[in-house]
């Protein structure tokens, strides 16, 4: 497929991790069960043999102008991270935690917008996947272990351990990306503060018990006070997992532009439009669906399919009433005044939730 913000204590404005397509076949033969829970370990250095336990289920989220984390659950590919990782991403990838990283295109094919939790898919099979815990069995002073890629940096993922010092908070995080949160604010309801540190770059990572069961997902630090870490309890969001896993949202079509309406006078300042009515483009993903078909800045769809497009709400609605890999027409108006047909094939949509 980089995000930050800093928290006061009423309204706790806190730091959100910087956030990151490919096609996957949806149609498995047969359902498959999530691992199952991990008893606690005995050990002499209990930290490090968790480490070892779940380091391999642990991915590196990156989408265009962001990363975060996220941790397989299923062996088929299934991976959860938090939603502002992935949310408006026009491309997103996934990369393993290995000495030599393994590559693989992802999709996000379920989640819940309001809990900030996606659930992707990619293309591979065997991959070593994390038990789920038990969320309401953590009690206050139980040591827990936090794993990401903290703050993008190079070199594989970091760990930090602490202690649950609250299982009861609720935090309010501005967000401006979240279209659908009042006032562009996010609220974690009931989640899992720690003091094992969490950073940019660690949302949608696991944090798990001393058995490796994964009992949160990180989702927020805040840089207003040392040792003070948040992550959603696991047992609020399995079930959203579980059913996005057994039933994956089916693909959306994506075309990799960003428009706005025509009529927009910044858009046709820059570009001189000679048309008023359309949807203005004023972003080109390279190598997406209309970059490969020819599409340039400032050009104007002015219609698509054989359908007159009035603005760009329009030409949003007109691509997703096709299918990925559905051909179609579209016309576009240069800022020169010329016509130009052109041809797309639409591609999926990698954060795309029905």
């Amino acid at each position: 497929m980089n995000r930050y913000l800093v928290s006061s204590i009423s309204v706790i404005a806190l730091a959100l991790a910087a956030c990151t397509s490919g096609t996957t076949d949806l149609d498995r033969a047969e359902p498959r069960a999530l691992p199952t829970r991990a008893p606690i370990l005995t050990s002499d250095d209990p930290v490090a043999d968790v480490v070892d336990q779940v380091l391999p289920s642990v991915v590196n989220v990156k989408r265009d102008g962001g990363e975060g984390t996220g941790f397989i659950v299923r062996e088929d590919g299934i991976i959860v991270t938090n939603f502002h990782v992935v949310e408006g991403a026009s491309e997103l990838t996934v990369f393993t935690s290995d000495e030599d990283p393994e590559e693989f295109d992802a999709r996000v094919i379920g989640g819940d917008i309001q809990a900030d939790l996606a659930v992707l898919d990619v293309d591979a099979e065997g991959l070593p996947a994390v038990p789920l815990g038990d969320s309401d069995e953590l009690r206050l002073g139980e040591q827990v272990v936090a794993l990401g890629y903290a703050l993008g940096l190079e070199g594989g993922p970091s760990v930090t351990s602490g202690i649950v010092s609250s299982l009861s908070r609720r935090i309010t995080v501005p967000d401006r990306g979240c279209t659908e949160c009042p006032n562009g604010q996010r609220v974690y309801t009931d989640v899992i503060q720690t003091d094992a540190a969490i950073n940019p770059g660690n949302s949608g990572g696991p944090l798990v018990d001393m058995a490796g069961n994964v009992i949160g997902i990180n989702s927020a630090g805040t840089s207003a006070a040392e040792n003070i870490g948040f992550a959603i309890q696991i047992n609020s969001v399995t079930p959203t997992i579980t059913q996005a896993a057994e039933e994956p949202g089916e693909p959306v079509a994506f075309m990799g532009i960003g428009s706005t309406d025509a009529s927009d006078p910044n858009f046709r300042f820059q570009y001189g439009t000679p048309v008023e009515e359309g949807a203005g483009i004023v972003n080109v993903v390279p190598g997406g669906p209309a970059d490969q078909a020819g599409v340039e800045l400032g050009d104007v769809v002015v219609s698509f399919s054989g359908e007159s497009i009035p603005d760009s709400e329009a030409l949003g609605e007109a691509i997703r009433s096709h299918e990925p890999g559905d051909r179609v027409e579209f016309e576009v108006v240069r800022s020169t005044g010329e016509r130009v047909t052109l041809s797309v094939e639409l591609g999926v949509n990698p954060a795309a939730i029905a």
